[in-house]
């Protein structure tokens, strides 16, 4: 498996890099986030899981580390053996592997990952690791979604080592609605808490109800977006102006001068 081998300079230069990108392909990243996730405790890791339908999954979770948490989050991302095979600098951001077709590589990844979510880092931040137990682009409407048991499998083991740990549904949607670039909708669920001791479910029940938290999360979004009810996302970023925009402006410029 590739491990992480973070630095802080490739994590700056994507910081503009990514925010440069989004703003030329979106009019608008929108977030909605519920007071909760506000306040979740920090001394506890987190788990951040959610559909994967977009090829853009994985370069805003740098951007929330960012403005929503405040960098007070050691940015952690699974992803596909095959996928950072090809793209290495993404280990330079806190990204390592996993080979799901390997299963003695796949359970490497996984205590891997209970690892870091274990270990109290000394810069005193929350260990978070961001996944998408889809394990592959799959349209956003797509049902079943089709969850791995890995993410339950980190749940389990490192709930060996601490004594809780939160977990938080976090979906996305990309939609075209007033302008000529889309929308890129992020919507964060209320953290969940699991604590070492308690009766807990198996993998495979976990498994269900964390995809099945998702396809609520998902079809709740998917209902805000076609009533045109998106009162609880906030603008986190802005795009460049499209061509309407800009052609729209000009207008006015020369309905002004005449």
């Amino acid at each position: 498996m590739l491990r992480v081998r973070r630095s802080r300079l490739t994590t700056l230069w994507f910081a503009w890099y990514s925010r440069r990108l989004f703003r030329r392909h979106f009019t608008t990243l929108r977030v909605a986030m519920p007071p909760e996730l506000r306040a979740m405790n920090r001394r506890h890791p987190v788990i951040f899981y959610g559909n994967h339908a977009y090829w853009w999954d994985g370069f805003w979770s740098q951007l929330c580390t960012e403005e929503l948490f405040h960098n007070t989050q050691n940015l952690h991302i699974i992803i596909g053996e095959p996928e950072l095979q090809k793209h290495r600098f993404f280990t330079r951001l806190g990204a390592f592997s996993i080979d799901r077709q390997n299963p003695r590589s796949a359970m490497e990844s996984v205590n891997y990952a209970a690892d870091i979510l274990s270990h109290t880092p000394q810069n005193g931040r929350q260990q978070a690791l961001w996944l998408f137990p889809q394990g592959r682009i799959e349209h956003v409407d797509h049902r079943p979604l089709g969850f791995y048991q890995g993410t339950a499998a980190i749940i389990e083991r490192t709930l060996r080592k601490k004594e809780a740990l939160s977990t938080v549904s976090v979906v996305s949607r990309i939609e075209y609605l007033e302008e000529q670039k889309p929308e890129l909708l992020l919507s964060f669920g209320e953290p969940e808490l699991h604590r070492s001791g308690e009766k807990s479910m198996s993998k495979k029940e976990l498994t269900a109800a964390m995809e099945s938290t998702t396809a609520r999360h998902l079809d709740f979004v998917k209902d805000e977006v076609m009533q045109r009810n998106l009162h609880r996302f906030q603008t986190l970023l802005e795009g460049t102006p499209s061509i309407n925009r800009r052609v729209e402006r000009m207008g006015r410029q020369s309905a002004k001068g005449v």
